[in-house]
């Protein structure tokens, strides 16, 4: 809790850290989109990543990630962190593991990251002293979850499908994220089934708060993830966590949500739920094993 705490701390204290910059990948190319408008969300930075060999004659399906400013370079990050997606992503594309894919990297908003990122319409779920008490204290005295997926699907993905080589259908658009950002990618696909078929969903922090007990609110967002499961003949999920750290926390709600699935016909086919001894909440372990879940998603 300590952890999760301090790094959102450190993050907004260092949010103009070198963010202005560019990343500087060791494969592939990057192009910025900087202050990308929104009538739905505040301007943010999109980086999309364009494969090595990338031909507009070509099309490539698209992977849209969260924390876009933590994925290609550590140099710029805040805490000299990255996912390290350029070169994951490079070796299994030239092993022929996976398809070549464009990545798009959406930029957080580090002073309202959580309100962005929380599943809004499972706050509904809330009693209403808890909801107002939530919201208020926690979520900055407004919801815009649904601001910000309107913002993906209305503005992000149509200008991306415009400006790229992108393959457009479900079947070849994915969502992926880490703490947060998990859960507004599998809130993605929950409420845009037919835009998004699958979701990657590393180290999901299902309690949202976790500053008091008395506020863990992953009771309701799985209430609302049972009513919400997408068919399982169309999409795919992806959840994994470690043992230490904040992702200590999440055990004994990820073992519901793989329940919800399972009685929802998913199979090892088109559903996974790994824990991985000795990983932590940060950029390093995710780094580490994002080759499992984008095998999984974008396997040839």
């Amino acid at each position: 809790m300590v952890q999760w705490i301090l790094s959102g701390f450190l993050m907004l204290l260092c949010t103009a850290y070198s963010f202005s910059q560019k990343p500087v990948v060791a494969f592939g190319k990057i192009i910025r989109h900087e202050k990308f408008k929104s009538t739905f969300v505040k301007a943010r930075n999109i980086d999309v990543w364009l494969p090595p060999h990338y031909d507009t004659t070509k099309r490539y399906p698209v992977l849209y990630m969260q924390d876009g400013q933590m994925l290609f370079d550590s140099t710029n990050s805040w805490n000299h962190k990255e996912w390290k997606i350029d070169e994951t992503l490079t070796e299994l594309i030239d092993r022929l593991e996976i398809k070549a894919c464009i990545v798009v990297g959406i930029w957080n908003d580090s002073k309202l990251r959580r309100t962005e990122y929380c599943p809004e319409k499972a706050i509904r779920y809330l009693p209403k002293a808890l909801s107002t008490y939530f919201i208020k204290n926690r979520l900055e005295n407004k919801l815009l979850g649904d601001d910000y997926l309107s913002f993906l699907v209305k503005e992000l993905k149509p200008f991306i499908d415009k400006t790229y080589a992108t393959l457009t259908k479900p079947e070849n658009t994915f969502i992926a994220g880490s703490s947060m950002g998990a859960l507004i990618s599998l809130y993605a696909v929950c409420e845009y089934p037919d835009i998004f078929s699958s979701a990657i969903c590393m180290s999901t922090h299902w309690p949202v708060g976790l500053e008091n007990k008395n506020e863990n609110i992953a009771p309701y967002i799985l209430m609302y993830l049972k009513n919400k499961i997408p068919d399982s003949k169309t999409h795919r999920f992806y959840f994994d966590y470690g043992t230490l750290g904040s992702d200590l926390n999440y055990r004994v709600y990820q073992l519901q949500a793989d329940q919800y699935f399972k009685e929802n016909n998913y199979t090892e086919i088109n559903y996974k739920s790994l824990i991985f001894k000795g990983d932590d909440h940060s950029e390093n372990s995710w780094s580490n094993r994002f080759s499992i879940p984008i095998r999984f998603i974008l396997k040839k």
